[in-house]
C-alpha cells in the first residue's frame, strides 16, 4: 500500500485543528459577559458602584470621624457617572498632612475610574481610606436614592440618615419610602455595650414601628430610652429630609407637589475646633425660605459667638440664595462651619 507523505499528514492534522477551534467559537455560551452586552443586556451592576438613571449635580457624603480626623467625600455626577471626587474633609496637622497630601488624590482618581466605592486603601493611609470609602459608601447611598425618585414617585427610596451622637453611642436610621410612604424603618447604629444592649434591643423596634405608623420624625421617646429616642428621631429627620422633591410624598419628603415644591434639607455636621455645626434649609420653587442652625459650639464663651453669628449666618444664606457668604467677624471657624453644612444641604437639592 502507499504510504501517505509525512507533510500531507502534517497539512491534513493542521486543518482538523482549526475546523475544532472554529467549531468551538461558534459554540461560546451566550452567558458570557461581553455576549450579553453584544446582545443589549446590560452585565449585573457590582456592590457599591455608582447609580446609573441620569443623577446629576453634587453629591456630599456623611462626615466619617477616623482616628485622625473627619474624612468626608463630594461627588460630582453627570448622567449618572462620576465625574469628579473631592474630600471636603480630610486629618490635618503635623504627620496627617502629608498622608492627606499623598492618599486623596489618588482616592480620589481611584473612585472616578472605578465608578464607585470599591477602591483599595492606598498603602500607609489605613485610617483614612477606610473613612473616605464610607463617606463615599454614604454619598453614592444619596445619588442612588436621588436616582430612584426621579425615576418615579411610586418607586421605593431607602434613604439613610445621618449620624446622631448621644451621651451613649450613635444613633443613625435607615428609612424605605414607598409610594409616598414610610414603609420600613431601622437603626443601622444604636448605642451598645453593658446596659445599652438591653435599653437598645427594647427601645430601637418601638422606635421602628412607631417611624412607620407616624410617617414622619414626630415620635414619642420610649421611656427609658430618652438619649437614645432623641438620637433615633433626629436622625430619623436627616433621612427624610434628603428625600428629593417630587420623589416622596409631602408627609414624608416635607415637599409637596407642582412647580413651588418645598424641600426641607438637613446638611452634614462639619466638625470645627470648638464643636459641631449642622444647618437644616427649607427650599421651596428652587429658593432658601428659612435657614437654621440645627448644631453649633456651645459652652463657655461658645455660646455668646453662636448666638451673635448664627441669625446673621441665616439672614445670610437666605438673601444669598446659596452658601457663598461672607463669615462674620469673630466667629470665624463657626462661619465655615455653617457654610460647609449648608453647601452640602443645597447638594441633596441638586443646586
Amino acid at each position: 500500500m502507499r504510504k501517505s507523505h509525512p507533510v500531507r499528514r502534517a497539512v491534513l492534522a493542521g486543518a482538523a485543528t482549526v475546523s475544532g477551534i472554529v467549531l468551538l467559537l461558534s459554540l461560546k455560551p451566550a452567558s458570557d459577559p461581553g455576549s450579553a452586552q453584544a446582545a443589549g443586556q446590560a452585565p449585573p451592576a457590582a456592590a457599591g458602584q455608582a447609580p446609573q438613571g441620569g443623577v446629576n449635580g453634587a453629591v456630599t457624603g456623611d462626615a466619617t470621624q477616623t482616628q485622625y480626623g473627619a474624612v468626608q467625600v463630594r461627588l460630582t455626577m453627570s448622567n449618572g457617572k462620576i465625574t469628579q471626587a473631592e474630600a471636603v474633609q480630610a486629618p490635618k496637622g503635623g504627620r496627617s498632612d502629608q498622608i492627606t497630601a499623598s492618599s486623596v488624590p489618588r482616592l480620589n482618581q481611584a473612585v472616578v475610574a472605578a465608578q464607585g466605592a470599591d477602591i483599595d486603601a492606598v498603602s500607609g493611609a489605613t485610617y483614612t481610606s477606610a473613612g473616605y470609602k464610607k463617606s463615599l459608601q454614604s454619598a453614592l447611598d444619596k445619588a442612588k436614592a436621588s436616582g430612584g425618585a426621579q425615576q418615579g414617585a411610586g418607586g421605593a427610596q431607602t434613604l439613610t440618615g445621618d449620624v446622631a451622637q448621644t451621651q451613649y453611642g450613635p444613633v443613625q436610621v435607615r428609612v424605605t419610602v414607598a409610594g409616598g410612604k414610610i414603609t420600613k424603618a431601622e437603626a443601622v447604629q444604636a448605642p451598645k455595650g453593658g446596659r445599652s444592649d438591653q435599653i437598645s434591643s427594647s427601645s430601637v423596634p418601638r422606635l421602628n414601628q412607631a417611624a412607620v405608623a407616624a410617617g414622619n420624625a414626630d415620635i414619642d421617646a420610649v421611656s427609658g430610652a430618652t438619649y437614645t429616642s432623641a438620637g433615633y428621631k433626629k436622625s430619623l429627620q436627616s433621612a427624610l429630609d434628603k428625600a428629593p422633591a417630587g420623589g416622596g410624598s409631602s408627609q414624608a419628603a416635607g415637599s409637596g407637589g407642582g412647580q413651588a415644591a418645598t424641600q426641607t434639607l438637613t446638611g452634614s455636621a462639619a466638625q470645627t475646633q470648638y464643636g459641631p455645626v449642622q444647618v437644616r434649609v427649607t427650599v421651596t420653587g428652587g429658593k432658601i425660605t428659612k435657614a437654621e442652625a440645627v448644631q453649633a459650639p456651645k459652652g463657655g464663651r461658645s455660646d455668646q459667638i453662636t448666638s451673635s453669628s448664627v441669625p446673621r449666618l441665616n439672614q445670610a444664606a437666605v438673601a444669598a440664595g446659596n452658601a457663598q457668604i461672607d463669615a462674620v467677624s469673630g466667629a470665624t471657624y463657626t462661619s465655615a462651619g455653617y457654610k460647609q453644612s449648608l453647601q452640602s444641604a443645597l447638594d441633596q437639592a441638586g443646586g
